[in-house]
């Protein structure tokens, strides 16, 4: 058995986190990643987190878990020979992987555009902060600042109003970023194999981050005229302290409070007729609530928290959660082949279809002597076509049983790219985005009024079926031979009790992909418990390294869910291409505790290799020094004095750079500051005084200086403003959108523009509830009789059958 991606050959001319993890996932896929470094090589060998010491010789043990199964070849830009055996292991590739930081990447022949221009067979994926043209495209940044550009920062209402926001540890948008590069070029390969044409993606990090980190905030504030949160305030209950260590609880639905109130024997909580969110009713009793808690034991809380359904977990960090027992019984951890250490297994799982195992990573220049000596291999180019719309999915018809954010951000992404999508729902119990707006039920259609929905599920047809009736269930099975692909994204029992399991999904369709994306997988002891974005944060450590470290970690409340779509967008793609290779249906598990893990895979492998437990620290991070917010002077538009920059200074040259440009004051130009190991052990005097420099200037002027100078530095956007970003605007990432119902509103898009289209993403608006259940049924052969009975019964429906009590509030 061959991996699906087996001869498939990616030239990786990346640094850093998101180059190296898209190419690891294509490796993991089977794909022949050559990386290509200068003589130095890739900064990433020498890095730690934790500030490890890697010794002359060694890689760092995250290149190491990035690096496996890829080859290395050194470059010297200096050596005329050299830059002709770069051209010719593009000339005989099928992928591009760039960003800028190395010496070789930065060679101007190896500009993507240059590329693309010489190779125009090859799909080219480029990695930057902002894109590769616009006002802001040759602007500094880090992952850091980026998030506070995106909104991401402040728009969750992560921390409280007391204190600075709080942005979310460990470099969560690098990482994602990476995953949504190996997505991008597996969907752009599958287009380039059937009509001979490359594409060069140019692929921002910034609308990465706005897609990972926000919620859809532009759409929500145009359609209702209001952000949808204006402060700061902890999740209730969220991480809290028990008897015996922290312990995870979540209430994403309202019957979920209800049950919570129960379970703490507080009945007298419940108010089924009031008008406040259950965001809002917890916080009124969280006190009491976390006074309950800290009386309970942490298994005694999960035990009763799962018996009545509601969401938790433990809080994992990088020390305790390879021991915890649902990852040690679906062995979520694996040895590094080369250095021994523990890190995350793949972040899906596939039936039948061989992911190649890890294996070592290469040396420094190991591969290098082989490629010169090997002759550049023949490529087979498929003949060129004209004859389709070069979108990567068309043709794919996708049946999509999903809810809330995690599955359809998968299916959106499909929809997008040109897949036939259908969403299906029931009128009982419609997509649980159609409820997280705090409409009233007094409104008009108020369940088609949703933004959260809207954002989501564009280019999607709706179809309602109430599959706990047999003829539901009928209707179902006559569907799903229709269909090449199947999402869902319930608990394992609810699919297995309705007799949609792989195997009795194969019997109606041979070749079917069925994509499950549980929050804790198909098996082991957390199986059913429910999940939603942020108890996965909790039990994947993602939480861990979000917060300040004299309070409990803070739930980023948010990448969670499209994290998990964007990996089993990675996952259902391999499955496609096996099917293409060899006829055969897939199961894809792509469970969303598994796609956490992994991005959060430097906490346990910084804790395995060098025993260090890295830990929360507010908003500084290992990457820069200084790096933190800075409040500034001015109020923001709800009349607070709460306006702030980001600043990060990632080298010794920027910082230089940045003591320049604020008039060289004495206390900067301490030479004990010239390095970051100088500025690290002074952190507290550097935000001291870097602080008052902000403080008596707007956020606009200290972008000004610092930015003209060549230092990253961001404003802290509220979430809502992302259109007022030139660089956004110029790069066309939100289109406005009619709706039947709701007033036109900017919808996001993909983090891509393409050298060969689309040049617009979204084409018809989501769809009502039901919208295209007559079309649909009549090519089942369902008569309009027939149809119109199917209504009068509630099989299927274009109204929910009732109002759930207690508004729900989004993310």
């Amino acid at each position: 058995m061959t991996s699906p991606l087996g001869g498939y050959t990616v030239i990786d001319l990346s640094t850093g986190i998101a180059g190296a993890y898209c190419t690891k996932l294509l490796a993991d896929g089977g794909a022949d990643v050559i990386k290509v470094e200068p003589p130095e090589g890739d900064p990433l060998r020498g890095w730690s987190a934790s500030g490890a010491t890697i010794e002359p010789g060694c890689d760092g043990a995250l290149f190491s878990f990035l690096s496996c199964s890829k080859q290395s070849v050194v470059i010297d830009p200096d050596e005329g020979m050299d830059t002709a055996l770069v051209e010719s292991l593009l000339a005989s590739a099928d992928a591009v992987v760039w960003s800028r930081g190395s010496r070789v990447a930065e060679l101007d022949s190896l500009s993507p555009r240059r590329i693309h221009e010489r190779h125009p067979h090859l799909v080219i994926t480029s990695i930057t902060a902002f894109g590769l043209d616009g006002p802001w495209h040759d602007r500094p940044a880090t992952e850091f600042t980026l998030q506070a550009w995106s909104g991401g920062t402040i728009g969750i209402g992560r921390g409280s109003q007391d204190r600075a926001p709080v942005h979310v540890g460990g470099q969560v948008g690098d990482w994602l970023a990476g995953a949504y590069a190996s997505a991008m070029t597996l969907a752009f390969r599958a287009r380039a194999l059937d009509d001979g044409k490359g594409e060069l993606i140019d692929l921002s990090m910034l609308e990465v981050q706005i897609l990972g980190l926000t919620y859809y905030p532009v759409t929500y504030c145009e359609m209702l005229g209001r952000p949808w949160r204006t402060e700061r305030r902890p999740t209730v209950p969220g991480v809290a302290q028990a008897a015996d260590g922290l312990v995870a609880l979540g209430c994403g639905t309202a019957q979920q409070w209800h049950d919570l109130c129960a379970m703490s024997g507080h009945d007298d909580w419940i108010d089924e007729e009031t008008t406040l969110t259950i965001t809002e009713q917890a916080n009124l009793h969280a006190e009491e609530l976390y006074d309950w808690l800290r009386d309970q034991r942490v298994d005694d809380v999960r035990d009763l928290a799962s018996a009545f359904r509601i969401p938790n977990s433990p809080v994992g960090n990088g020390e305790n959660v390879t021991a915890m027992d649902h990852y040690r019984v679906r062995n979520a951890f694996t040895e590094n082949p080369r250095d021994g250490f523990v890190q995350p297994s793949h972040p899906y799982r596939l039936s039948g279809v061989e992911l190649r195992s890890p294996e070592p990573a290469p040396r420094l220049g190991e591969h290098t002597a082989a490629h010169r000596a090997r002759p550049a291999p023949a490529r087979t180019v498929p003949p060129t076509r004209t004859d389709r719309d070069r979108l990567p999915f068309s043709g794919l018809r996708v049946l999509d049983m999903t809810t809330f954010w995690a599955g359809p951000s998968c299916t959106h992404a499909m929809a997008l790219l040109g897949a036939e999508v259908i969403h299906l729902e029931s009128a009982s119990r419609p997509d649980g985005t159609r409820l997280i707006a705090g409409i009233p039920a007094s409104v008009d259609k108020w369940w088609e009024r949703s933004p959260i929905f809207s954002a989501l599920n564009t280019n999607k047809l709706g179809l309602t079926l109430d599959f706990q009736t047999e003829r539901g269930r009928d209707l179902l099975r006559r569907l799903i031979p229709t269909c090449d692909v199947i999402v869902e994204n319930f608990t394992p029992r609810v699919i297995d009790q309705l007799g949609l399991d792989f195997a009795s999904v194969r019997e109606l369709r041979d070749d079917i992909i069925m994509v499950r994306m549980p929050g804790f997988g198909l098996d082991g002891p957390w199986r059913d418990n429910p999940a939603f974005a942020y108890i996965i944060e909790d039990a994947s450590g993602l939480s861990w390294l979000t917060g300040y470290p004299d309070r409990n970690p803070c739930e980023p409340y948010s990448i969670g869910d499209p994290n998990a779509g964007v990996h089993a967008l990675n996952a259902v793609q391999l499955a496609l291409e096996h099917r293409r290779r060899t006829g055969e249906g897939v199961l894809v598990e792509a469970a969303m505790v598994d796609a956490a893990l992994n991005v959060a895979a430097e906490q346990v492998i910084e804790h395995s290799a060098y025993g260090v437990l890295l830990q929360r620290a507010g908003n500084r991070g290992p990457a820069a020094a200084p790096q933190n917010l800075y409040q500034v002077a001015g109020t923001d538009e709800f009349g607070r004095d709460d306006c702030w920059v980001a600043v990060a200074v990632n080298t010794d040259a920027q910082w230089v750079a940045l003591r320049d440009a604020i008039g060289r004051p004495d206390w900067a130009m301490d030479p004990e500051l010239d390095g970051v190991a100088g500025r690290r052990s002074r952190d507290d005097d550097i935000d001291e005084w870097l602080g008052a420099w902000c403080r008596v200037r707007s956020a606009d002027d200290v972008v000004e200086v610092l930015w003209s100078a060549g230092v990253p530095v961001a404003k802290v956007m509220q979430p809502h403003r992302q259109t007022e970003l030139d660089q956004l605007a110029h790069r066309g990432f939100f289109e406005s959108l009619d709706h039947p119902i709701n007033p036109s509103a900017p919808h996001s898009t993909l983090p891509v523009r393409l050298s060969n289209g689309p040049a617009r993403f979204h084409r018809i608006p989501a769809p009502l509830l039901g919208q295209h259940n007559t079309e649909l049924l009549r090519e089942l052969g369902v008569t309009d009789e027939e149809i119109d009975a199917l209504l009068k019964d509630g099989v299927i429906g274009t109204a929910p059958g009732h109002r759930r009590s207690g508004r729900v509030e989004p993310r």
